[in-house]
């Protein structure tokens, strides 16, 4: 089914953006209507515009997990009870691993388990932690319908942060994978057509002609082996970068690389703030919040500097202190926490947070692409102006002396 891009504004009155799959524009609106949200604009969204989401295996997705939420909360306020709701959900449920762990959630329900207990049953790739521990809260206190409203725009900005950073990250992979199969067209298939005229031509070649020429011979000989080294490397990579060492030398990089670093930062601190917050306004306990996010962290940086601060703040060091000592975090997330703890409103404060580090987040991510494109450009045009001007100078000596023969 086609993905719709919307505008819409919430009950509150704030204003949302996303995307829906529905199998049309009218119906995109009716999903739209029942989630509580009036539809200011509705566009289906093409190659270009679309989430880009690549999952190697499938698996369940924020965008649907912000879905299955959002659902939930129309269903229960409605008066639907909680085994008849996922019931009913269940049946929408395009992902198939999370229609799984809804039906057998629902039967876990049925059998006597609590919605907690039986999502955390499903297995931390489906429900994650921070996910049924809110849940748990939200039927401690009553309000379940409240926590899983937050679970649901937690998941729809975690998304978009995450569909920004893919376009970031997919861009210059693509085009550097394109310049690779162009270099090896070239070398294997058009550099030795020219070979044979310039072997008749019986003057000595220039040096960058030679230099091709004689690499384009390798590549004839040895794509084989170019190929198999490449993949070796690629894999061994790929290997040392799911090893803890490997984890740490790879993130390490991409806190200081120029271009990447301070998106790393930024999307580091809109991750910690929102998840925190969240798990914050769910009255979630301090030190429990801190190793839930540490575990949701993607950089093992930030993830032991969470760690760290979870330690110090059992022993009563004021979570600001504990997040500066380690001098990952930037300025401002310390800042806002400190004024957060010592005005005792922590929750709105990281909420503020959270909004500033995704709005920066987006804005990084375009940085980034405006700084990546005209290197991009730079290397394509130094790749295939290399070649020509060497397949081009031999020319102009052939044309040279032949005029000088006439």
């Amino acid at each position: 089914m086609p993905t719709y891009g919307y505008r819409a504004v919430a009950k509150n009155g704030g204003k949302k953006k996303g995307s829906v799959t529905a199998s049309d524009a009218q119906h995109a609106r009716q999903m739209l209507l029942a989630e509580g949200l009036t539809p200011i604009e509705i566009k289906e969204q093409g190659i270009l515009t679309k989430d880009i989401n690549i999952p190697i295996f499938e698996g369940v997705k924020a965008r649907d997990l912000s879905v299955f939420c959002h659902q939930f909360v129309s269903v229960i306020d409605a008066g639907v009870p909680v085994a008849e709701a996922l019931e009913l959900l269940s049946q929408q449920t395009e992902n198939k691993t999370l229609r799984k762990a809804i039906q057998q959630t629902q039967k876990e329900i049925q059998q006597g388990e609590t919605l907690a207990d039986a999502m955390r049953k499903q297995g931390k790739r489906v429900f994650a932690p921070m996910f049924v521990n809110m849940v748990a809260a939200g039927e401690a206190s009553g309000n379940l319908s409240v926590a899983f409203s937050r679970m649901a725009d937690y998941y729809e900005n975690a998304n978009k942060t995450k569909s920004a950073l893919q376009k970031a990250m997919i861009y210059p992979a693509i085009v550097l994978i394109v310049v690779v199969i162009v270099m090896f067209v070239m070398m294997i298939f058009v550099l030795p057509t020219f070979k044979t005229m310039f072997e008749g031509m019986g003057a000595e070649l220039p040096w960058i002609t030679r230099f091709i020429m004689g690499l384009s011979d390798f590549f004839v000989a040895y794509w084989w082996a170019i190929l198999l080294v490449g993949g070796v490397i690629g894999l061994g990579a790929w290997l040392f970068s799911r090893s803890k060492k490997g984890k740490y030398v790879f993130d390490w990089i991409m806190r200081k690389i120029p271009v990447f670093g301070p998106l790393t930062v930024k999307t580091a601190a809109s991750q910690f703030a929102r998840t925190f917050a969240t798990l914050t306004a769910s009255g979630i306990p301090i030190i429990e919040g801190l190793e839930i996010v540490s575990r949701s962290m993607t950089n093992v940086y930030f993830k032991d500097a969470l760690q760290y601060a979870r330690e110090q703040v059992a022993v009563g060091t004021p979570l600001a202190d504990a997040l500066q000592q380690k001098g990952l975090f930037p300025p401002m997330v310390i800042h806002m926490v400190r004024i957060g703890e010592e005005s005792g409103n922590l929750e709105h404060m990281l909420d503020k947070l959270a909004d500033y580090y995704d709005e920066e987040v987006q804005a990084a991510t375009k940085n980034v692409m405006a700084m990546l494109e005209p290197m991009i450009i730079l290397l394509l045009c130094g790749v295939v102006g290399t070649v020509a001007i060497g397949v081009m100078l031999p020319m102009f000596q052939m044309y040279g002396m032949y005029d000088q023969y006439l």
